[in-house]
């Protein structure tokens, strides 16, 4: 609003009734650049993308279906592309060239080469190409995208597939696919592309951010402060703007003041000075008396109120500006908004706040077009006060008594007004202009355009010309000049520049009354090549050259300079070619080798009459710049602003800022205001501006402004893919730096290819000639941009928006590699160190040998029932006696979805059970001693008494999980594979399995003819056993654990009936398990701690276990916490993917479960691994410590406080069970380690296993992990190695031995760590922070390939939210990990496959990846 109440100021004292007309339109918008004014001009961009070849980027991959996504009005242009078709023809000028004016003795040399002759020559608008500027031919910037629409592996979306992949194939078992050693197709076409980003990769290593030895550095003498001419002696000087209003007012009633036109150029009401003195004085007087609020006056004069009145009604606004200064109260111009969610209403809601407004004036129209609530009131917007609105028009207003007169008080520094500021944060302020500031502004205006003649101030009659019609009918602006033979004019460089587009049909306008054409945003880059094109077609129509004047403005400090026409005795007009890459530096040099990277400026005029100027370092302390230098112009006089409302710390450093020399003394003792504009004085102390703090990008210490980026956007060829001047440039700040971000509204009509054609070519020439990256280019449905009030976009709500993942992009390309210069140095990894070394560097530095043990496992025993149960060897002894001792006692009880018991087993009853099976085994079977047996069941009795009928009848078992029926191609493999590679003679299973794996959809995924004898168990005849297998000796095999691991390999292990006896009772003594014990199990039966604690643990301690298979919480996710709360269960076991399955599943419910029932329980969670979430344990808490994540990558620990950046919080594992010994080992000397020192966690106990009886993939890698030894120190000790990171820590509790209490802590598996830029990560850090990043993003999986980071992240919301993640992802991943993604894979939920431990298998969704089987919705290749 700040043009609009200086010009009312204005009209105040013009002689010679002169006419003004003016572009009634939005402020001064960095978008306003939809006309095409680049200044870098498009030679210039064309040869620089000649010089890039065919170089050719890997375009995104994207499912057709988002190819469909456009906004509501697709199809509708935006409103401000209006004739972008015709733009074409307007380019800016490169280099103009006419007669240098004399150069002054007192400018410093380098100046007088850059400034060039006047902007407003004839000769000036002759468009010149560069050497070697012939436009690049469309060169095909892509490859083929990927065919995911072939050969695609159907995934049950939605529902996770449940899979234990296995890589590699092994002999005789059919693969569709042909792969290399590692697992991963040959053919791939996925990967041709991140070849490609893998050079892009290396080259920008290589371009590490370093600084440039020979930037330019400023040369020139030390600039002082400029003084403007001073300020006239007027003798009829009104005391106040009030005082002239009345004058007018009262003396000249029919004088024209204000005439509006509407959308078609008529006239339809003009205010004049009598009118509005009146209408003003009426509303005054209604505001103070008639306004009450329960019988007391509403306002008070120094009350703020808003003004709410549409573009298209200056009149309106007119009356309500002076009648609130009548009645002293303080109008606060606003802009009208439409929808409660307008881009940046709720700031603007917030600046009304702060200022204490409760009462908005509007317009009976526009208040009928506000939304309204049900009652019919104006509802409140978001952010906003509670306002009373209040309608100004005739029929409202009271007519003032006789006896009551406004006080016309002299001008003081009192607040008349406060005109709102938006920042390119998004954050708006309140800037206060006083009367005095007013009535200065206007005395300094009407000295600097000539308005007075002698001594006597005149009146002004403006023509108000509203966006709207400038829309429908560019060219009335000129038609008004025209008919109303006006003398000056008011417009911006879009005004002039949308006239020039629709000017061929007329041929009678004139423009020779013209003594002064203002350019309002005349300090714009881009606003030169308008006003050189607007004289080049309007000189013959009787414009004069030095009738254009641009001018220089700022919220803060209203008009700064203006260029005086000649007879005003204005110097004639600069003109500057300064080079690009020296203005990143803040240094002003002229272009003279690199033609290409130049921007050309206009002057602005000279400072302000009364003004002092100065130019000072825009970072910290005011120092002056020197001649040759670009600072922030500041100003001080007496008709800037006066602070920023409420906010007194920025007003101290914007409004009293104290310039000094190069030694620190201050250059006045007068405050001056800093006014937001960044430019440098010229020749005849002419201002020149360059941009403005606001649009300053700052990226790797060099400055670049918005405005020109945006210009070098719309200079490449063709621009039909993107509506002009619907294009946004800002800076984010990702990793300690600005990163540029460019987005842009693609036309409906475009194709992929083509858009993506011109983002590349767009990118290479922000590259050529700014030498930057651009870190995000991003194109969105047409109409989708928040758009300011008036037209344009809304800078900071677009950038918000892109931060919060809610642009909703139909195109991305990210730049990271090529961006990001400052990332860390990789870790160079030191020559060995040897153990030795390491142990006495642990010992100088106090610290003793991570090392710990449980408690002995010989002093625990406690009754006689215990001991007997030791003196069995064989877990079916204890069975047996079981049978005998205790036959009616209660085993096993296993629940179904519903909660409901489904089956039960006795002692008796599972002993008579299993004696079946080894029967069948032996008859049917036809096994001997030995064999191994594979058991594929369900979770349940079957599983358990088939494993015992196999030691009854001396097999080998092999607990299998079945095949899911709905997924049989991903998991039936599984099972094949784990039959064949434990070399199992025989299947034992159920009816339904038994006709699964024999079913014709078992036959495509598998070949089903080469199974062993499939017995089924269903209905097996009652025989008793006539002996009972008894092994020979402990150490023979009692069953295989076969597992799969998240890196994809398969490994059984060999378990010895001595290992399985001291594993059940180092559980027993651990976990005090006794017969009269009821414990809660919900963990997998088929592997690892799960199957001990199923199978194993209550035969061996007789307790009653209830069985909760964690596939039926997917139906009743409370299944398990129910159980454990209807039974009273006092111990229960489960695993962190259950617990997590409770907490997002359960939410609010848990106040439905007993929450008294919980009180007592000791929960144990199974799972050698880092939790996600936990619901807590109660007896004695699990100590938990913070360490530096960054610390980690570089295998080290490093506590911190609960809160510091990068923290991570790690919970102890639980206690070392009975008669373990644990010790941390380094992972490649072996050597023992100290305390909180990161490396494998070792483990020695009688329950270790015994070896591997094959490890299916990488066999040389796992030789040594059941007989490992230390390097040094006790090398006699036997080790198994887990494959854990993690470390160990003395604290500060002691155990029941009164010994101080070690605690371990599992950081992750070492298999699964990253190796990436010489540091080790946990893909799960990298997960947790991409699931964080936003709401919409429910699981994510990483992986590596060739050094690539890949990161797959599930959408769980509507595909138009896919692209938004890319950037949100690649963000999170520099900011928290300092990595950059290479390839960011958006999919549907359910597609990252999962074990049936909760794990995520990352090497089979990379092989899907790379194999293109993955369906994803949208894959972006980070450049």
């Amino acid at each position: 609003m700040q043009n609009s109440s200086s010009k009312m100021q204005q009209q105040q004292q013009q002689n010679h009734k002169e006419h003004l007309v003016e572009v009634f339109s939005e402020k001064t918008n960095s978008n306003n650049k939809c006309m095409g004014y680049s200044d870098v001009h498009t030679e210039a961009v064309q040869a620089a993308l000649a010089k890039y070849k065919e170089r050719k980027m890997p375009m995104p991959s994207k499912r057709r279906s988002v190819l469909v996504h456009s906004s509501v009005e697709t199809y509708t242009p935006p409103d401000t592309s209006s004739a972008s078709e015709d733009e074409g023809s307007l380019r800016r000028q490169g280099r103009i060239t006419s007669t240098p004016f004399q150069s002054h003795s007192n400018v410093e040399p380098w100046l007088n080469r850059v400034i060039q002759g006047s902007s407003t020559s004839s000769s000036a608008s002759s468009t010149s190409s560069h050497p070697g500027g012939k436009p690049a031919a469309a060169s095909n910037n892509h490859s083929a995208p990927p065919d995911v629409t072939t050969g695609l592996v159907e995934h049950l979306h939605h529902e996770r597939p449940q899979v234990a992949s296995v890589r590699g194939v092994p002999r005789g078992y059919n693969s569709s696919i042909l792969e290399t050693g590692d697992g991963v197709p040959v053919n791939s076409r996925v990967s041709s592309k991140i070849q490609h980003i893998i050079v892009k990769q290396e080259r920008s290593i290589d371009k590490q951010s370093q600084p440039d030895p020979n930037q330019p550095k400023p040369e020139g003498n030390q600039v002082n402060v400029l003084k403007g001419e001073p300020v006239g002696v007027v003798t009829n000087w009104p005391p106040s703007l009030l005082a002239a209003l009345q004058r007018w007012g009262t003396t000249q009633p029919k004088a024209p003041c204000l005439t509006a036109l509407d959308t078609t150029g008529k006239a339809v009401y003009t205010l004049t000075y009598g009118k509005l003195w009146s209408r003003s004085l009426k509303l005054a007087y209604t505001l103070l008396n008639k306004l009450t609020s329960r019988n007391e006056p509403l306002l008070k004069p120094g009350d703020r109120v808003a003004l709410v009145f549409p573009n298209s009604d200056p009149v309106m606004f007119m009356v309500a500006f002076y009648g609130c200064l009548l009645a002293e109260l303080i109008p606060v111009p606003i802009e009208v908004p439409l929808t409660r969610k307008d881009a940046g209403s709720q700031q603007i809601g917030f600046l009304l706040g702060s200022c204490g407004v409760t009462l908005a004036l509007t317009t009976d129209a526009c208040q009928k077009g506000l939304p309204k609530a049900q009652t019919g009131e104006v509802v409140t917007f978001k952010g906003w006060p509670r306002l009373i609105w209040f309608v100004i028009d005739g029929k409202h207003l009271a007519k003032p008594t006789k006896d009551w007169h406004p006080q016309l008080r002299d001008a003081s520094a009192e607040i008349a007004y406060i005109e709102y500021k938006t920042s390119k944060e998004g954050s708006t302020v309140g800037i206060t202009i006083s009367h005095a500031s007013m009535l200065a502004h206007c005395h300094a205006l009407t000295q600097a355009c000539g308005y007075s003649e002698g001594n006597v101030m005149n009146r002004m009659h403006v023509i108000s010309i509203p966006y709207a019609l400038m829309k429908v009918n560019p060219l009335s602006w000129i038609q008004k000049v025209c008919s109303y033979k006006a003398r000056v004019a008011v417009v911006k460089s879009r005004d002039m520049h949308w006239s020039l587009l629709a000017q061929r049909d007329q041929r009678d306008v004139s423009l020779s009354s013209l003594r002064m054409l203002i350019v309002a945003d005349g300090a714009n880059p881009w606003s030169i090549s308008s006003c050189d094109a607007f004289l080049n077609v309007f000189q013959s129509r009787g414009l004069r050259p030095e009738v254009i004047c641009p001018c220089a403005s700022s919220s803060e400090a209203l008009t700064v300079a203006i260029r005086r026409p000649p007879e005003l005795g204005g110097p004639p007009p600069g003109k500057a070619v300064l080079s690009m890459n020296c203005l990143s530096y803040g240094v002003i040099r002229v272009d003279t080798e690199e033609k290409l990277s130049v921007l050309t400026v206009q002057d602005v005029g000279q400072i302000m009459p009364g003004a002092n100027v100065c130019v000072v370092k825009v970072d910290g302390t005011p120092y002056l710049c020197k001649a040759d230098e670009v600072g922030e112009i500041c100003v001080n006089s007496g008709t800037t602003g006066m602070a920023y409302f409420g906010l007194l710390g920025i007003t101290k450093n914007v409004f009293e800022a104290i310039p000094v020399t190069a030694t620190g003394v201050p250059v006045s003792d007068q405050p001056f205001t800093r006014t937001g504009l960044l430019g440098f004085v010229g020749p005849d102390y002419l201002v020149f501006v360059v941009g403005k703090l606001d649009g300053l990008i700052t990226v790797s210490g060099r400055r670049h402004n918005a405005d020109d980026v945006v210009a070098t956007a719309l200079a490449v060829e063709p621009m039909k893919f993107v509506y002009r001047g619907r294009i946004a440039v800002f800076s984010v700040t990702v990793l300690h730096d600005d990163r540029i971000v460019l987005v842009a509204e693609q036309r409906p009509d475009a194709s992929e290819e083509d858009s993506f054609q011109w983002m590349s070519r767009v990118l290479q020439a922000i590259d050529s000639i700014h030498q930057v990256g651009v870190y995000c280019l991003a194109l969105v449905p047409a109409n989708t941009l928040p758009k300011a009030p008036l037209g344009g976009i809304h800078i900071s709500e677009t950038k918000q928006r892109f931060l919060e993942g809610a642009l909703h992009p139909c195109n991305v390309l990210m730049c990271p590699h090529t961006c990001v210069t400052n990332l860390p140095k990789p870790r160079q990894k030191q020559p060995d160190v040897g153990p030795a070394s390491m142990i006495v560097g642990n010992l100088v530095a106090g610290k003793r040998i991570a090392q710990a043990s449980g408690r002995d496992v010989t002093q625990l025993e406690d009754n006689d029932q215990a001991r007997k149960v030791t003196q069995f060897l064989y877990l079916a002894d204890v069975l047996q006696w079981r049978a005998q001792t205790t036959p009616d006692h209660p085993l096993f009880l296993l629940l179904n979805s519903k909660g409901t018991v489904a089956s039960t087993a006795s002692c008796m009853q599972l002993h008579k059970r299993a004696e079946r099976v080894a029967a069948a085994l032996m008859e049917k079977g036809r096994l001997n001693v030995g064999d191994h047996v594979a058991l594929v069941y369900p979770p349940g009795v079957d599983l358990i008494a088939t494993f015992y009928g196999c030691l009854y009848a001396g097999c080998i078992p092999i607990t299998v999980r079945p095949p899911h029926p709905q997924n049989l191609a991903t998991t039936l493999p599984t099972v094949k594979m784990i039959v064949e590679v434990s070399k199992s003679a025989c299947i034992l299973t159920t009816q339904v399995i038994t006709k699964l794996l024999k079913s014709k959809e078992a036959a495509a995924a598998v070949d089903i003819k080469t199974w062993p004898t499939i017995l089924d168990t269903d209905d097996m005849p009652k025989k008793k056993l006539a002996n009972i297998f008894r092994p020979t000796s402990p150490d023979m095999l009692a069953y295989l654990d076969f597992s799969v691991s998240t890196t994809g390999i398969l490994a059984g292990v060999k378990m010895s009936h001595a290992a399985t006896s001291a594993l059940c009772r180092s559980i027993k003594l651990q976990c005090e398990l006794y017969p009269s014990r009821q414990i809660a199990i919900c963990l997998d039966p088929y592997c690892g701690l799960g199957f001990a604690l199923w199978c194993l643990c209550s035969v061996y301690s007789g307790h009653q276990s209830i069985l909760v298979p964690p596939l039926e919480l997917e139906s009743n996710v409370s299944l398990w916490l129910s159980a454990v709360s209807q039974y009273k269960v006092r111990v229960t076991f489960c695993s962190y993917s259950v617990m997590e399955m409770c907490t997002k599943g359960l939410g609010t419910q848990t106040d439905m479960l007993r929450v008294s029932e919980f009180n007592c329980i000791v929960m144990h969670v199974c799972a050698c691994k880092r939790p996600k979430v936990s619901l807590g344990t109660a007896g004695p808490d699990p100590t938990t410590v913070y360490v530096d994540m960054r610390a980690l990558r570089h295998d080290r620990v490093r506590l911190v406080e609960r809160g510091s950046p990068h923290s991570l919080p790690l919970m102890e594992s639980g206690k070392i069970l009975p008669g373990v010994k644990v010790i941390i080992a380094h992972t490649e000397t072996k050597g023992p380690l100290g305390d909180s020192h990161l490396g494998e966690i070792w483990v020695s106990s009688p329950h270790n296993a015994t070896g591997y009886y094959t490890v299916y993939g990488e066999e040389a890698l796992h030789a040594d992990h059941f007989t490992a030894r230390l390097s040094f120190g006790d090398t006699q000790t036997i080790w198994a190695r887990t494959g854990y990171l993690g470390f160990l820590r003395r604290t500060e509790l002691t155990d029941a031995s009164g010994e101080r209490h070690d605690a371990l802590y599992v950081v992750g598996s070492l298999d699964e760590t990253l190796e990436l830029r010489g540091m080790r990560y946990h893909p799960i850090d990298i997960e947790t922070s991409v699931i964080r990043a936003h709401k919409s993003i429910a699981e994510c999986a990483v992986f590596t390939w060739t050094n690539l980071l890949v990161v797959v992240v599930e959408l769980e919301g509507s595909e138009q939210e896919a692209l938004d993640l890319v950037a949100l992802v690649t963000n999170v991943v520099l900011e928290e990990h300092y990595l950059i993604v290479g390839v960011v894979v958006i999919v549907d939920p359910g597609v990252i496959p999962i074990n049936s431990r909760g794990e995520k298998q990352r090497m089979h969704l990379r092989d899907g990846f790379l194999a293109d089987q993955l369906d994803p919705i949208y894959v972006a290749y980070n450049m």
